[in-house]
């Protein structure tokens, strides 16, 4: 039903892109012309610079713009007009509040208002003087009007020399050295967005410098040409009269006072202090130990005022986690030397949350391989454990999954538990000293993990794991995050095995080693580059992760007398590299519509110690967040087909080598709803030949074996808490023969349900 509705839904709208364009002129009224656009016609009799540009400048200053067009149509004009009808119909209304809008007529068009934004945009830029024209060309049979205007430019004024005016000091020596990077240039054009852009950037370093005082409308920037016959002129800097005197001097820090732990609803409270590293911490009650606070902190009693400095500590201080407000205010205080500098004292406001929550979370959860069942999740946080900022998260899951209306497998349960806890420091704990001033943005911070898991799987196996890590994460700047784990530790167990996984195993060796590397120990770094925070139209992501196991530990690894592998404290130890990168480009196409791109390869190679990945270290795909038109895990390895196995299903198809692409196309529907039309595409691959899984072997020929399929998605997003659903059908599948594996299986949808957007 759902592709039988999609289908109609494209239908209407080709038919109707088809109609639009030969039915919009019947709906114009009989004393109206269609406003089309303007024409912009440049004459010179010299050569002008940067003429692109300025023809740029006077096109986005023509007004009114015309109904918008595409492939030559006006579909926006032409829902405008379908829905001024008695009954215009769902669709119809439904795409005029999405895409519609009024017309634009000729009547609607001032030509004189328009030559006068002209002329001044011309003035700006130096060219006065200029003679303007306009002309408008009616076409009456099809009810459609243009405009065109004329402009002949003037030779423009050009800068001959520039210099600072007489001002008082010490503020004329600020400037004149801050000039000595001026945007002005000799022989340029006059150009009245230049001069602003020069006193912004002006009054940004005055401010640096501790003018805290001062504005960038303080400055004025005088012409003379009355020593040039040329269009040449003269530019002067100066100060506007009645300038406050302390706009004009610098300010100093003469005092810090932090609150650690300031209470929005009561800031009455008599007033504690301590000193610590010339700053004053008051109100503390050791809340938060000076010592590991006053690092995050860049402001320094003495330094001049720079709200460089102070955006940088009230960044700092939010990174801590510790806080959920960061104020920072200044107030003048009565001068202390001299008339020649001012004195400021900064106040820095720090409000906690609640220092510990719990949160608990219950979840039905359904796959695709029949499973069913239900799982709790509960989480208990508390802030500034050690009072220094640290945050321990302890997390205890329990879920059970049993298997329905498989066929033989039915009846089939899995009960996992987990527990898991975190501790983040926010600050370096090293053997090697570190100053905490090298790190501009924010301090790295440290973080300890400690988990362990049990997972218990009827008819087949019993699973136990622990995990420990120890590591830094650093935020470099807005984009750049580092994380490296320099130590990484994971032990698993197998035990209570039955007969049919025994069998399992003995079938497929790769799998029974994968399960043998019981110790993996090595470091990971993952560095990442998250463009999406930009507000910029066209945004890129990548995220590249490195994982090294088993090269330190191998010298301490022991031999076994039958010359098998080798051992750490009794138990086999994994060797191996792994190296994958996920690449996203977001291309912003207007009105909350966007193209979504990501590419994403890995590759993991065993060594030394291995000849396979250990289980948990292979790729997998298929699934909401992968290749969504193939099962979560079940594409792959190549052109394998399981499912051979009464007991396949719980095993994911797993491999070394994973390639995957996707594009997706998402839009605005109403509300809260979002759109998506996509196509992925990928696999799963082993480097070598592996008998049990005929045709998981790489090969040049790996196009051929790509898992493709395409569908739509519907989306609820409300504040960034995305409920989705997406519909795929697969397109080409690598299981098939060769030859027969590209067919359109739009009879076969896979529904996938997800949290968050896939990428």
């Amino acid at each position: 039903m759902f592709l039988k509705q999609t289908y109609n839904i494209l239908c209407y709208c080709f038919s109707t892109l088809i109609l639009v364009s030969c039915s919009i002129q019947k709906f114009i009224p009989e004393n109206e012309l269609l406003y089309t656009g303007a024409d912009l016609n440049i004459e010179t009799d010299t050569v002008i610079k940067n003429e692109t540009a300025l023809k740029t400048v006077l096109e986005n200053a023509l007004y009114p713009k015309p109904n918008s067009k595409f492939l030559g149509m006006r579909p926006a004009l032409y829902f405008y007009y379908k829905n001024q009808k008695e009954r215009p119909g769902f669709l119809n209304k439904w795409f005029y509040k999405k895409i519609g809008e009024p017309p634009v007529y000729l009547s609607d068009v001032q030509t004189n208002e328009t030559e006068k934004i002209l002329r001044n945009r011309l003035e700006n830029r130096g060219f006065f003087y200029s003679r303007l024209a306009s002309n408008t060309t009616k076409n009456d049979k099809c009810k459609r009007a243009t405009v065109g205007y004329t402009i002949k430019l003037p030779t423009p004024y050009t800068l001959e020399n520039y210099q600072i005016d007489t001002l008082p000091e010490p503020i004329y020596s600020a400037v004149k050295s801050i000039s000595k990077a001026a945007l002005i240039e000799k022989e340029m054009r006059y150009n009245l967005d230049a001069l602003k852009a020069e006193r912004a950037r002006i009054d940004a370093n005055l401010k640096e410098e501790g003018y805290y005082n001062f504005n960038s409308d303080f400055l004025i920037f005088e012409i003379d040409t009355n020593q040039y016959k040329n269009k040449r002129f003269n530019l002067f800097l100066n100060l506007k009269k009645d300038v406050p005197l302390k706009a004009t001097l610098p300010y100093k820090l003469s005092k810090i006072n932090i609150y650690p732990n300031y209470d929005l609803k009561n800031d009455t409270v008599q007033e504690t202090v301590t000193r610590y590293n010339n700053k004053s911490f008051i109100n503390n009650k050791d809340f938060f130990k000076p010592k590991y606070l006053d690092p995050f902190i860049t402001l320094k009693e003495g330094d001049l005022y720079s709200p460089s400095d102070s955006k940088n500590t009230a960044r700092r201080l939010s990174s801590i986690g510790a806080y959920k407000f960061v104020n920072i205010q200044y107030e003048e205080i009565d001068s202390l030397t001299s008339d020649s500098i001012k004195h400021l004292e900064a106040s820095i406001y720090l409000s906690p949350p609640n220092k510990r929550a719990l949160r608990a979370e219950l979840q039905a959860v359904t796959k695709s391989t029949n499973f069913a069942g239900p799982a709790l999740g509960v989480t208990f946080s508390n802030k500034n454990l050690f009072k220094g900022g640290e945050t321990l998260n302890i997390s205890a899951n329990i879920g059970y999954e049993v298997q329905i209306a498989s066929g033989n497998n039915t009846g089939l349960s899995s009960l996992e538990l987990a527990l898991k806890s975190d501790l983040t420091f926010p600050r370096l704990i090293s053997p090697i000293k570190v100053d905490h001033n090298v790190f501009e943005y924010t301090i790295p911070k440290t973080k300890v993990s400690l988990g362990t898991e049990f997972l218990n799987r009827s008819q087949l196996y019993t699973l136990a794991s622990g995990t420990g890590q120890f590591g830094y994460i650093w935020t470099a700047n807005k984009y750049v995050t580092h994380e490296v784990y320099p130590i990484s530790i994971n032990y698993t167990q197998l035990f209570n095995t039955t007969r049919d996984f025994d069998v399992i195993l003995e079938e497929n060796p790769f799998l029974q080693r994968s399960f043998e590397q019981e110790f993996i120990s090595g470091l990971t770094y993952a560095f990442t580059y998250n463009g999406l925070v930009s507000k910029k139209r066209h945004k890129f992501y990548i995220n590249t992760t490195l994982d090294v196991a088993g090269n330190s530990i191998s010298l301490l690894g022991q031999t076994p007398e039958d010359g098998g592998a080798k051992t750490f404290l009794g138990a086999e130890y994994a060797q191996y590299a792994k190296v994958d990168a996920d690449l996203r480009l977001h291309f912003g196409l207007g009105k909350d519509q966007t193209l979504v791109t990501r590419l994403f390869a890995g590759y993991g190679l065993a060594y030394g110690n291995s000849d396979v990945l250990p289980f948990i270290k292979q790729y997998s795909s298929g699934g909401p967040y992968s290749v969504r038109a193939f099962r979560i895990r079940t594409l792959g390895p190549g052109t394998f087909s399981g499912g051979t196995n009464n007991n396949g299903t719980f095993f994911d198809q797993t491999g070394n080598i994973k390639l995957e692409a996707n594009i997706e196309y998402r839009f605005p529907i109403l509300g809260y709803f979002k759109g998506a039309l996509f196509a992925d595409a990928g696999n799963i691959w082993l480097s070598r030949e592996n008998e049990a899984l005929p045709g998981g072997r790489f090969s040049s020929n790996f196009l051929n074996e790509l898992g493709i399929g395409a569908g739509a998605g519907l989306r609820v997003d409300v504040q960034g808490f995305v409920i989705r659903f997406d519909l795929a059908a697969p397109f080409q599948d690598p299981t098939a023969q060769d030859g027969e594996r590209f067919k359109v299986s739009v009879d076969k949808p896979i529904l996938n349900f997800a949290i968050g957007y896939p990428f």
